[in-house]
């Protein structure tokens, strides 16, 4: 970066960690420029029903009974052994900062009492003791995105800070070797590619549930961020690693029925209204989530598909309706009275643990490109996300990513071996597909992109799923074409491959990972694993963002 001003810094993203990093670095003099890919507030932060986590125990109305030990050690728990303590020392070391810069912004959190009484801490899974903060109820990570948006649209109005709308990240700018990027090709809303240039590239893209059929997220979430940085050269981390909200309504939309019902004491039953998670687990309904989906598919399955249920009626009609206000009225919308009948519920694919490997300050193996939130693997999840810490890291990893921008200590060295992802296959003479293509069986490339992965790297994995499931992917061809569909579409295929190539190879039974042939954790497997692709740099020299726009090089 030029150490002589303030570097030029565009952030790909508006959900919590975007708008944080974003507000962060202008309040430390950087020009920044903020893209969004849809309308500002179309991000999974919205959907966050359940709150977020934070050590609260230093500030007034905070939770006595927390520890900074506490909230670390059932952080590493969830993370079954792949979680990098010092990132996950970092975030709870900066909880209280995030809770007091977002009421600073403006985010009301629940009070017992009002102003200036205790908040209301709930308890979610895997948790030791109640300390998620709730605003709204179950609103919290809708009054986040206000309050955070309201201050970015304030500084853009006070010309501090510049807003791409309706655009699409394509491909990261970087020259060959060891080049930095410079910036990013996007699809603007009129449909025209364009460059922005920059001395920092801060990605903030969020996850990629619509690798799945199945999902809570918002429906943008399609790796946007990760697929464009494999494509720079960015090594990615922990891809296998995809965690099932255990508790989406069995209906279209999947909408999510958040963990804090559990927390309040609703439980789950089989289709004889049995619970069947207390064989299961000693925390039963209050398990890590990747235990709860488990449960939940294998008892479906033995009930010939029938859905499971979640069972809230004990809690009654005046209390679920104050609680959860969104979840009452959206369950209300589908003609279910949950106060008065158990609800028919399904796992469904939520957060991506892995991501584009950074240090736990946002820095990637390339110079010049940081992320942050879902897209990135700073290891504070590890195998799989403790309930709640998404919306903290976000907030803590944004501030931390901002005020490392301009103090460049080189790119991130991950700490073990990087592989090389398996080339995608040869498609001989054949041309990419049309956008909007279909499967030779007439099946919509991204219908069957997602149905491939749900039966193959599933909430429940094997070996020979795996390998039917490359061989599928294998026969679908990545659309050509620079509108948005065919963006996204070579993106999810990308990341579709990724992540098989990770599932395949980890052989064992691990957090949010697991297959049938490989039922237990194995010891010799109890690390991270570092992947890299064939790197495609940009030429700029056609009209198409398909492969005629790149000079591959070789992985690694």
């Amino acid at each position: 970066m030029n150490a002589t001003r303030s570097p030029r810094v565009l952030v790909v993203g508006s959900g919590v960690a975007g708008l944080t990093t974003a507000l962060e670095a202008c309040a430390r003099g950087h020009e920044v420029v903020l893209a969004a890919k849809d309308a500002l507030d179309a991000t999974n932060t919205v959907r966050a029903q359940g709150g977020m986590a934070a050590m609260t125990a230093g500030l007034p109305g905070g939770q006595p009974r927390d520890r900074a030990e506490l909230h670390v050690a059932d952080t590493l728990a969830a993370g079954a052994g792949l979680c990098e303590e010092p990132a996950v020392r970092a975030l709870v070391a900066g909880s209280a900062a995030a809770v007091a810069d977002l009421e600073r912004w403006g985010v009301a959190f629940d009070r017992t009492a009002g102003p200036g009484s205790p908040w209301v801490e709930g308890l979610e899974g895997a948790h030791s003791v109640p300390r998620i903060l709730h605003a709204g109820g179950d609103a919290t990570g809708r009054e986040i995105q206000r309050a955070l948006l309201a201050a970015a649209l304030g500084a853009e109005r006070a010309g501090r800070l510049e807003i791409l709308r309706h655009t699409l990240l394509v491909d990261l700018l970087r020259g060959p070797g060891d080049a930095p990027v410079t910036g990013a090709l996007v699809l603007g809303p009129d449909g025209l590619l364009r460059t922005v240039a920059a001395d920092a590239v801060v990605l903030a893209t969020g996850g990629a549930g619509q690798l799945y059929p199945h999902t809570t997220n918002a429906p943008g979430a399609t790796g946007d961020g990760i697929a464009a940085a494999l494509r720079a050269g960015a090594v990615v981390a922990d891809l296998e690693f995809v965690q099932f909200h255990p508790t989406a309504l069995a209906a279209p939309g999947c909408f999510l029925v958040t963990e804090a019902v559990r927390g309040e004491g609703a439980v789950l039953r089989d289709a004889g209204g049995r619970r069947f998670l207390r064989d299961a687990h000693p925390r039963a309904e209050l398990a890590p989530r990747d235990v709860v989906a488990r449960e939940i598919v294998r008892r479906c399955l033995a009930q010939g598909g029938r859905p499971v249920v979640l069972d809230a009626t004990g809690l009654g009609r005046q209390f679920l309706a104050a609680r959860f206000p969104t979840v009452d009225a959206a369950l209300r919308a589908h003609g279910l009275d949950w106060s008065r009948e158990p609800v028919p519920v399904t796992p469904a694919a939520h957060y991506l643990m892995g991501g584009i490997a950074t240090d736990p300050d946002g820095r990637t193996t390339v110079p010049g490109l940081w992320a942050v939130g879902e897209c990135a693997a700073t290891g504070v999840h590890g195998a799989n996300r403790l309930a709640s810490n998404s919306l903290l890291e976000g907030v803590v990893l944004g501030a931390r990513v901002a005020a490392a921008l301009g103090h460049d200590r080189g790119p991130f060295v991950p700490r073990g071996p990087v592989r090389p992802l398996p080339a995608a296959p040869s498609t001989g003479t054949a041309a990419p597909a049309a956008p909007g293509a279909s499967d030779d069986d007439g099946v919509p490339l991204r219908s069957a992109l997602q149905e491939a992965m749900w039966a193959g790297a599933g909430v429940l994995r094997d070996g020979l799923g795996l390998a039917a499931l490359a061989g599928r992917l294998g026969t679908l061809r990545a659309p050509a074409g620079t509108d948005r569909r065919s963006v996204e579409d070579r993106g999810l295929l990308e990341l579709a491959r990724a992540v098989t190539a990770a599932a395949t190879a980890r052989t064992e039974s691990r957090g949010a990972h697991a297959r049938e042939d490989h039922p237990h954790p194995d010891p010799a497997l109890a690390t991270r694993t570092f992947w890299c692709a064939e790197r495609h740099v940009p030429l700029l020299t056609s009209a198409h963002a398909s492969d005629d726009m790149h000079e591959r090089i070789p992985a690694c």
